[in-house]
């Protein structure tokens, strides 16, 4: 499918700009992730205290949770400038050499989509992140010779979506290695409000209510879903943005109470209608519903496993009976068919 999903956790190129407006800037205006906003305030205060670079740094979790959000809040925490890249986009040693060998004392360096940094790219990182040196090989064949060129104490942020994709060597030696979680209601109801006090919109607490619980635990989401409700509270009412014109939008994007677009209710028909609940591979489901398994396994999924939708059995995905009963599936049933 080409079509934008609404529910979508990827930044798209229009909304780039806008969230960096709306990105909290310190680690006391971030809301949610407690657990890792207090590690890492403790891990910035000492790496302060001691005069030193923050350890290597490696964020894991599904998509528009705040990653990069967080690299640049450790920038601003740290008073250091923030290079940002990914890994598909150092496609050589060469440019990732030319990269490091040109940061500055404590930069941080964000690395998005770690896990897809070539094998050659990636061993250049191994000295850099242990001993702060880039090895360089000078000349060819027998002559060649490698001379080793101190680089300034840095910090490389990673981020990746995919943590078992990443190898052991690189994995470790990032200092320290968070997930990041789904926000819960309370946390998404007040970043969609503070992100409508931003852009000037009239928000009352029941279309806040309705935007938050759709919004997947995700900002990302939640805050595309605020600019959606905006415009059709513009178009089709006096601009303010109450409970029953937040659900009026919503439902005409056809996401459901829960979050639930068109293509997340066509994956659980499909291992609930056709393959009788499961359990049912991943590349069989992408198939029926005529996706990409790699989008089915880091965009669908996540959500539907932190709802108790699916299952990830070693013969495959199970829908769960919350999955039949929120379809209006009758789960007995369904469970007598699979019998015969």
């Amino acid at each position: 499918m080409n079509e934008k999903r609404p529910i979508a956790p990827q930044a798209e190129p229009e909304e780039i700009v806008l969230d960096r407006a709306l990105r909290p800037q310190r680690l006391d205006d971030l809301i949610g992730q407690s657990r890792v906003r207090e590690n890492l305030n403790i891990l910035i205060q000492a790496a302060q205290g001691r005069g030193e670079a923050l350890e290597h740094t490696l964020f894991y979790g599904p998509p528009g949770l705040g990653k990069t959000t967080l690299a640049h809040i450790i920038a601003h925490e740290m008073d250091a400038p923030i290079r940002t890249t990914a890994g598909p986009a150092i496609e050589r040693a060469g440019d990732l050499a030319a990269i490091l060998s040109n940061l500055r004392e404590n930069e941080v360096l964000f690395i998005d989509e770690i896990h897809r940094l070539g094998k050659v790219v990636e061993e250049i990182l191994y000295p850099a992140m242990e001993d702060f040196a880039l090895d360089l090989v000078v000349g060819q064949g027998p002559g060649a010779r490698t001379v080793r060129l101190n680089l300034p104490h840095f910090t490389i942020v990673g981020a990746t979506t995919r943590l078992a994709l990443l190898s052991a060597p690189l994995r470790t030696r990032f200092g320290v290695i968070y997930r990041l979680d789904f926000y819960d209601q309370e946390a998404l109801e007040k970043i969609v409000e503070r992100a409508a006090s931003a852009l000037g919109v009239p928000l009352e607490p029941e279309g806040r209510a309705e935007i938050a619980c759709r919004g997947r635990g995700t900002p990302r989401v939640a805050l595309r879903l605020l600019r959606r409700v905006r415009d059709y509270a513009q178009v089709r009412s006096n601009g303010v943005i109450t409970g029953d014109i937040a659900g009026e939008a919503l439902a005409l994007l056809e996401i459901d109470s829960l979050g639930l677009d068109e293509l997340d209710r066509r994956v659980l028909n499909a291992i609930i209608q056709k393959f009788d609940g499961g359990p049912v591979g991943l590349d069989t489901i992408a198939a029926s519903v005529g996706e990409a398994a790699d989008t089915i396994m880091d965009v669908v999924e996540p959500y539907l496993l932190q709802l108790g939708f699916i299952e990830r059995t070693p013969r495959g995905r199970v829908a769960t009976r919350s999955a039949y009963e929120h379809l209006g599936i009758s789960y007995e049933r369904m469970e007598q068919g699979a019998l015969f």
